[in-house]
């Protein structure tokens, strides 16, 4: 199990009252949501991707979530982010969400972008920009 300190990149994202299930927590296909929005958020603001116009976008090609801790709304959830894998076209994500001050994850997994052309939606490369963004995430492999 990882801890903070195997990331590279947070972003604290409030609950929502929605968020929860009946059974009083964050539902787990929430949980993808935190992910998605953690990974795009930094895509935009630190890549500059361009989700409406850019040629290039990344589009999720597998997902995967174990779940450890509950989650509630109120609160709020630090989503941990790093790279596993930076490829030519595609790139591999490892994500923890922690609940505030809390060194252990309430979950953690990972996700896979493979960059496509817009119109074609044909593999491309990982636009120049959004590569030298990923790449002070990128994490050694575990032995």
């Amino acid at each position: 199990m990882s801890t903070r300190a195997d990331y590279r990149h947070f972003l604290s994202i409030p609950t929502r009252w929605k968020d929860n299930d009946v059974y009083g927590h964050v539902n787990n296909v929430e949980y993808y949501s935190y992910f998605d929005t953690a990974i795009n958020t930094y895509l935009i603001t630190e890549g500059g991707l361009d989700i409406h116009r850019g040629a290039a976008i990344g589009l999720c090609a597998e997902s995967h979530c174990r779940f450890l801790r509950e989650i509630a709304f109120p609160g709020s959830v630090d989503a941990g982010l790093r790279v596993e894998k930076l490829g030519n076209s595609s790139v591999r994500y490892g994500i923890g969400l922690f609940r505030s001050g809390e060194e252990a994850p309430a979950a953690e997994g990972w996700f896979v972008h493979v960059f496509v052309d817009r119109e074609a939606r044909r593999s491309t490369p990982i636009p120049d920009r959004i590569r030298a963004a990923l790449a002070p995430l990128v994490v050694e492999p575990a032995p």
